[in-house]
């Protein structure tokens, strides 16, 4: 007997929504090239013009991590700490070139 192919409803075959905000903690070292790379290049395809990356302050290892990456990826026009009121240095906002 065939067993019957199952739709899988569009709302859920990508269930991870992509927003201008990317917070890194919970995931481990290893993984953070991957997803702020993969962050990046769904911000901008969704274009946003900015984004914000939170890394957190502890020893700014992870800070330094998602510099050198950003550093790397021509999408990226510029990046800097967020505004003391909105997280200072353990945030990271970029400015993306949508073209």
């Amino acid at each position: 007997m065939r067993k019957k192919k199952t739709e899988i409803p569009e709302e859920l075959r990508n269930p991870v929504q992509v927003e201008d905000f990317l917070d890194l903690h919970g995931f481990f070292p290893e993984q953070i090239a991957e997803v702020v790379q993969e962050f990046i290049n769904y911000a901008v395809e969704k274009k946003y013009p900015k984004v914000t990356i939170v890394h957190g302050k502890g020893k700014s290892k992870l800070k330094w991590e998602v510099h050198r990456i950003l550093r790397e990826m021509p999408a990226v026009l510029h990046f800097s700490d967020a505004a003391p009121q909105a997280g200072g240095w353990g945030r990271t906002v970029v400015d993306l070139k949508l073209e």
